[in-house]
Protein backbone atom coordinates (compact mmCIF):
# COMPACT_ATOMS: atom_id res chain seq x y z
CA UNK A 1 0.00 0.00 0.00
CA UNK A 2 1.23 3.26 -0.86
CA UNK A 3 2.42 5.59 2.18
CA UNK A 4 -0.20 8.58 1.52
CA UNK A 5 -2.83 5.33 2.17
CA UNK A 6 -0.48 3.99 5.06
CA UNK A 7 -0.91 7.52 6.79
CA UNK A 8 -4.07 7.14 8.76
CA UNK A 9 -2.79 4.05 10.43
CA UNK A 10 0.84 4.72 10.77
CA UNK A 11 -0.13 6.34 14.50
CA UNK A 12 -1.91 3.32 15.52
CA UNK A 13 0.71 1.20 13.98
CA UNK A 14 3.44 2.83 16.22
CA UNK A 15 1.60 2.41 19.49
CA UNK A 16 0.06 -0.94 19.27
CA UNK A 17 2.21 -4.04 19.73
CA UNK A 18 0.38 -6.45 18.46
CA UNK A 19 -0.39 -4.86 15.25
CA UNK A 20 3.31 -3.85 14.72
CA UNK A 21 3.86 -7.49 15.03
CA UNK A 22 1.69 -8.11 12.16
CA UNK A 23 2.53 -5.70 10.08
CA UNK A 24 6.59 -6.91 10.70
CA UNK A 25 5.49 -10.45 9.64
CA UNK A 26 3.76 -8.98 6.55
CA UNK A 27 7.03 -6.95 6.17
CA UNK A 28 9.06 -10.18 6.27
CA UNK A 29 7.16 -12.34 4.23
CA UNK A 30 6.78 -10.02 1.26
CA UNK A 31 10.40 -9.45 1.59
CA UNK A 32 11.64 -13.44 1.31
CA UNK A 33 8.75 -13.69 -1.45
CA UNK A 34 10.60 -11.07 -3.28
CA UNK A 35 13.97 -12.26 -2.80
CA UNK A 36 13.01 -15.84 -3.96
CA UNK A 37 11.31 -14.23 -7.06
CA UNK A 38 14.57 -12.42 -7.83
CA UNK A 39 16.65 -15.58 -6.84
CA UNK A 40 14.53 -17.59 -9.76
CA UNK A 41 14.61 -14.91 -12.38
CA UNK A 42 18.51 -15.11 -11.99
CA UNK A 43 18.49 -18.81 -12.11
CA UNK A 44 16.79 -18.76 -15.39
CA UNK A 45 18.84 -16.17 -16.47
CA UNK A 46 21.98 -18.67 -15.56
CA UNK A 47 20.32 -21.84 -16.88
CA UNK A 48 19.84 -20.36 -20.08
CA UNK A 49 22.99 -18.74 -20.13
CA UNK A 50 24.65 -21.97 -19.74
CA UNK A 51 22.64 -23.66 -22.42
CA UNK A 52 23.08 -21.22 -24.68
CA UNK A 53 27.23 -21.82 -24.10
CA UNK A 54 26.74 -25.35 -24.19
CA UNK A 55 24.89 -25.20 -27.93
CA UNK A 56 27.36 -23.30 -28.98
CA UNK A 57 30.79 -25.27 -27.97
CA UNK A 58 29.08 -28.33 -29.23
CA UNK A 59 28.79 -26.25 -32.55
CA UNK A 60 32.39 -25.06 -32.29
CA UNK A 61 34.00 -28.49 -31.62
CA UNK A 62 31.77 -30.28 -34.18
CA UNK A 63 34.07 -28.06 -36.84
CA UNK A 64 36.93 -28.93 -35.11
CA UNK A 65 36.27 -32.85 -35.10
CA UNK A 66 35.47 -32.52 -38.39
CA UNK A 67 38.64 -30.68 -39.77
CA UNK A 68 41.02 -33.41 -39.30
CA UNK A 69 40.18 -36.78 -40.88
CA UNK A 70 42.24 -40.32 -40.34
CA UNK A 71 42.31 -43.03 -42.94
CA UNK A 72 43.58 -46.12 -41.32
CA UNK A 73 45.10 -48.13 -43.48
CA UNK A 74 47.15 -50.25 -41.36
CA UNK A 75 44.85 -53.90 -40.96
CA UNK A 76 43.96 -53.80 -44.72
CA UNK A 77 45.83 -55.78 -47.20
CA UNK A 78 47.94 -53.93 -49.15
CA UNK A 79 46.46 -54.12 -52.61
CA UNK A 80 49.00 -53.87 -56.21
CA UNK A 81 47.26 -52.45 -58.92
CA UNK A 82 44.59 -50.22 -59.72
CA UNK A 83 41.72 -52.08 -58.30
CA UNK A 84 40.91 -51.87 -55.21
CA UNK A 85 39.86 -54.73 -52.86
CA UNK A 86 36.03 -55.33 -53.43
CA UNK A 87 35.76 -57.16 -50.12
CA UNK A 88 36.92 -54.35 -47.57
CA UNK A 89 34.26 -51.94 -46.45
CA UNK A 90 35.07 -47.92 -47.91
CA UNK A 91 36.92 -45.74 -45.52
CA UNK A 92 34.28 -42.77 -44.35
CA UNK A 93 35.55 -39.75 -44.70
CA UNK A 94 33.87 -36.23 -44.12
CA UNK A 95 34.05 -33.64 -46.70
CA UNK A 96 34.85 -30.98 -44.23
CA UNK A 97 38.11 -32.70 -43.64
CA UNK A 98 40.75 -30.15 -44.37
CA UNK A 99 43.06 -32.26 -43.40
CA UNK A 100 44.24 -35.86 -44.01
CA UNK A 101 46.30 -38.12 -41.54
CA UNK A 102 46.88 -41.46 -43.80
CA UNK A 103 48.32 -44.28 -41.96
CA UNK A 104 49.44 -46.84 -44.54
CA UNK A 105 49.12 -50.75 -44.36
CA UNK A 106 51.89 -53.05 -41.98
CA UNK A 107 55.52 -53.13 -43.80
CA UNK A 108 54.35 -50.08 -45.96
CA UNK A 109 57.88 -47.52 -46.58
CA UNK A 110 58.19 -44.23 -46.01
CA UNK A 111 59.62 -41.77 -48.11
CA UNK A 112 57.51 -40.00 -51.31
CA UNK A 113 54.15 -40.91 -52.31
CA UNK A 114 51.90 -39.58 -54.95
CA UNK A 115 48.36 -39.47 -54.03
CA UNK A 116 45.18 -39.01 -55.77
CA UNK A 117 41.61 -39.71 -55.28
CA UNK A 118 39.18 -40.23 -58.44
CA UNK A 119 35.03 -39.64 -58.64
CA UNK A 120 33.10 -42.41 -59.38
CA UNK A 121 33.26 -40.81 -62.84
CA UNK A 122 37.12 -41.26 -62.92
CA UNK A 123 37.28 -37.08 -62.57
CA UNK A 124 40.55 -36.44 -60.57
CA UNK A 125 39.59 -34.58 -57.13
CA UNK A 126 42.85 -34.63 -55.72
CA UNK A 127 46.78 -34.88 -56.75
CA UNK A 128 49.75 -34.41 -54.66
CA UNK A 129 53.11 -35.65 -53.50
CA UNK A 130 53.72 -36.28 -49.94
CA UNK A 131 56.20 -38.18 -48.07
CA UNK A 132 55.31 -40.92 -45.68
CA UNK A 133 57.14 -40.85 -42.16
CA UNK A 134 57.55 -43.66 -39.66
CA UNK A 135 56.29 -42.97 -36.41
CA UNK A 136 55.96 -46.13 -34.22
CA UNK A 137 56.89 -48.38 -36.88
CA UNK A 138 53.62 -46.56 -39.12
CA UNK A 139 54.24 -45.23 -42.09
CA UNK A 140 51.99 -41.84 -42.24
CA UNK A 141 50.82 -39.25 -44.92
CA UNK A 142 49.68 -35.92 -44.15
CA UNK A 143 48.29 -33.92 -46.93
CA UNK A 144 46.15 -30.97 -47.44
CA UNK A 145 42.27 -31.35 -49.12
CA UNK A 146 39.64 -29.02 -50.08
CA UNK A 147 36.32 -31.17 -51.05
CA UNK A 148 34.16 -29.31 -48.94
CA UNK A 149 32.19 -28.62 -52.44
CA UNK A 150 32.08 -32.12 -53.35
CA UNK A 151 28.80 -33.86 -53.62
CA UNK A 152 28.40 -37.33 -51.22
CA UNK A 153 29.77 -40.57 -52.85
CA UNK A 154 32.43 -43.22 -53.71
CA UNK A 155 36.00 -42.35 -54.91
CA UNK A 156 39.01 -44.15 -55.71
CA UNK A 157 42.15 -43.71 -53.19
CA UNK A 158 45.44 -44.22 -55.26
CA UNK A 159 48.46 -44.09 -53.60
CA UNK A 160 51.69 -44.89 -55.76
CA UNK A 161 55.10 -45.28 -54.44
CA UNK A 162 58.09 -44.70 -56.88
CA UNK A 163 56.13 -44.80 -59.60
CA UNK A 164 55.81 -48.45 -59.29
CA UNK A 165 53.71 -49.87 -56.56
CA UNK A 166 50.20 -48.61 -56.85
CA UNK A 167 47.75 -48.94 -54.16
CA UNK A 168 43.97 -48.28 -54.08
CA UNK A 169 40.89 -48.28 -51.96
CA UNK A 170 37.65 -47.70 -51.56
CA UNK A 171 36.48 -44.10 -50.05
CA UNK A 172 32.99 -42.64 -49.18
CA UNK A 173 32.58 -38.91 -48.86
CA UNK A 174 30.09 -37.93 -46.49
Amino acid sequence: MPLIEAEKWLDHLGSCSPCYGDFSRFRKTYELRRKRTLLAIAASILIAAGIGGWVLLQKHNEGLVAQTAVLDLRNRSLPRGTEPNPVEPPLVVSRAAAHWNIFLPYGSNDGPYDIRLLAGSGELLVSTKADAKLADGVAVIQISVDLSSRSPGQCVLRLTRNGAQESSYVVELR
